[in-house]
């Protein structure tokens, strides 16, 4: 057998065909998608954040590499990428089919030093535990900030494997590194297997990690506490949401401030957090989000078996 390999785009190819490679593949890169001076400014930027973040603690974080997060509320210039169209339209047809709404996940700079051995190859969605299979609950990019090379520690992945059983081990044929340039992006959803790469070089490998996951799921970097309220509400309305200060659905996500009795509503949605005006009486998420969770409900229900399968990602794009 031949070694394995990813397909490269152009960065602006059209979405539906990124999204067939990434269906059979489980992952691509886009070449070149956004300029190198903007690589230049990310860094700068972010620069004396990964500086001061100390190594992992254990060998699959990495004591020779370091995760630098709360990049929405630490990074201006990380929000363009967070929201990149591109992207975006790949989560629509990824994770739309099993939400009514999905939601940032994760940011978080990752620098791997030289002598950081590989990390062992893994599923991110196994972040929920095991019980997911059957759907995918999660897509990833990783934009590179510096050239992802053999010997710096390029992203491992072994394409085709979204559908391999939990246990299954990669053969060393089955593996190919992300090779790409500065500036480049690499998309992968939760269920493909992959790793961090070996940095046997002498100059780090910077890969800017953001991830989208399905609305109705925790999140692994808790938004709420990385960009609070007070931080938050001086975003954009989109970002708002996509933090997670949006409802997910109906009766999904809505507080209840705790003051004293009869001085405010009962229940409200997350947006009330940064200051916008509450509904009034009490809010599960309005009628129009609840005729919305029925609709969906009942297309699930009235759908075939194919249907649903490519309904619930079974293929795991």
């Amino acid at each position: 057998m031949g070694q394995a390999a990813l397909v490269h785009f152009r960065a602006d190819a059209a979405a539906t065909d990124v999204h067939a490679a990434l269906v059979r593949d489980g992952a691509v890169v886009i070449d070149d998608a956004i300029s190198a001076s903007a690589v230049d400014r990310l860094v700068e930027e972010l620069r004396p954040y990964v500086e001061a973040t100390p190594p992992g603690a254990d060998a699959f974080s990495g004591s020779r590499t370091t995760r630098t997060g709360a990049l929405v509320a630490r990074s201006p210039l990380t929000r363009a990428l967070v929201m990149d169209p591109r992207i975006h339209a790949l989560c629509e047809a990824v994770l739309k089919p099993n939400c009514m709404r999905y939601q940032l996940h994760l940011t978080q700079l990752i620098r791997i030093m030289p002598g950081q051995a590989a990390q062992q190859i893994h599923r991110d969605r196994w972040a929920w535990g095991r019980g997911l299979s059957h759907l995918e609950p999660q897509l990833n990019t990783i934009w590179a900030l510096t050239d992802f090379t053999a010997e710096n520690g390029a992203t491992q992945v072994a394409p085709g494997s979204t559908e391999w059983p939990d246990d299954r081990v990669a053969a060393a044929h089955e593996i190919c590194q992300a090779e790409m340039r500065r500036g480049s992006v690499l998309i992968y959803t939760g269920s493909v297997f992959h790793s961090g790469g070996a940095n046997v070089s002498s100059e780090d490998r910077w890969g800017l990690n953001i991830t989208y996951s399905l609305g109705w799921l925790r999140q692994e970097e808790n938004q709420y506490l990385s960009c609070p309220p007070e931080l938050a509400r001086a975003l954009e309305p989109d970002l708002q949401a996509l933090l997670g200060y949006a409802m997910g659905s109906y009766a999904l996500g809505y507080f209840t401030p705790p003051l004293p009795p009869g001085q405010g509503p009962e229940a409200v949605p997350p947006e009330c957090a940064l200051g916008l005006a509450a509904p009034a009486g009490s809010s599960l998420g309005g009628q129009d989000l609840l005729d919305a969770s029925i609709a969906a409900s009942r297309r699930t229900k009235d759908a075939g078996p194919a249907d649903r399968s490519a309904q619930a990602g079974e293929r795991r794009p």
